[in-house]
């Protein structure tokens, strides 16, 4: 393994930023995995501190193939998750929208074009990523209909679940569109929570990590778990469901769960005299792939998607 910096830049006032990664192996690039590139992509960064770990144990032991090489970059904007900002602390951009980045431009667009410089001609490249709705999902890889989308490769992770979505106008700026423009087979992947551990969909994601390294050569050893025979799903087709009044959020299904159409799934609230103000009613019978999961909520907001 060698720890490398990736990128530095001056600071006045405090220590340089700095965005470190971590190799595996060499000659070709084989597979590239971004952590967080957010403040509170928490999940994100542990999973990919686990990941360096667990490579590292097998490379020590001689299970990984030296000819193929790994890229991890754990976090992107440590700055951010020092002050616990989600977007770029010192101007509120995301570094996640600026790809493939301007090297004489603004400051996060120079960070995304110094990302991307490291990642261009992988193979395979993972982003960890976090929706901008607060809330917790299934654990899952998504892709955008960019029309160099891998559906085959994606199953190699063993994932529940493969989301392929159409990009908005705004989605040509993200990572995982540019890396599947120039060439990358790239996947989003989403391990339930955001800015909390949770071990168990963490664990859930590394051995799908472990799955698809085993799949593509980089891991010698066998992989005893085999996974999901991922089901496709095509994110126009989930069933959306919205707030109608604004309050206290108290949800009564998480995701992952499976509910009937009518069931209440969750209850909204006066924050002043504690009255109902809603019980959200499941519209369909099915399982929950997306859950809101923050106190508050407002009109409209959306706050399950149903498979």
């Amino acid at each position: 393994m060698i720890r490398e910096t990736l990128y530095t830049m001056k600071s006045l006032h405090r220590d340089d930023f700095k965005i470190e990664g971590f190799r595996f192996g060499s000659g070709e690039k084989t597979m590239a995995i971004v952590g967080s590139m957010r403040g509170d992509e928490i999940q994100q960064l542990y999973i990919c501190s686990q990941m360096v770990a667990q490579l590292k144990e097998l490379e020590s032991q001689g299970d990984l193939d030296p000819n193929k090489s790994i890229l991890i970059i754990p976090s992107c904007n440590p700055y951010s998750m020092n002050v616990s900002k989600r977007f770029w602390a010192m101007d509120n951009t995301d570094i996640n929208r600026m790809f493939p980045g301007y090297d004489q431009g603004e400051t996060t667009q120079r960070i995304a074009a110094a990302i991307f410089k490291q990642l261009e001609g992988y193979q395979y490249g993972a982003q960890m990523a976090s929706s901008y709705i607060p809330g917790s999902y299934v654990p899952h890889v998504r892709m955008l209909k960019t029309g160099y989308e891998n559906i085959e490769a994606a199953k190699m992770f063993g994932f529940p679940y493969i989301s392929v979505s159409t990009p908005a106008p705004f989605d040509t700026a993200l990572l995982n569109y540019n890396w599947q423009v120039w060439g990358t087979s790239a996947f989003s992947i989403y391990a339930g929570q955001t800015n909390n551990i949770d071990k168990k969909n963490a664990l859930l994601t590394q051995q799908c990590f472990i799955r698809f390294l085993k799949r593509i050569g980089v891991i010698r050893k066998p992989v005893k778990n085999v996974g999901y025979d991922s089901l496709l799903l095509d994110e126009d087709n989930l069933v959306r469901i919205s707030a109608k009044k604004a309050g206290l959020f108290t949800a009564q299904y998480g995701a992952g769960d499976y509910v009937d159409e009518g069931a209440t799934i969750a209850i909204i609230t006066d924050p002043n005299d504690g009255s109902v103000l809603e019980e959200v009613k499941a519209t369909t019978s099915g399982y929950i792939f997306f859950a809101y999961n923050k106190p508050l909520v407002f009109q409209h907001s959306l706050i399950f998607t149903i498979i």
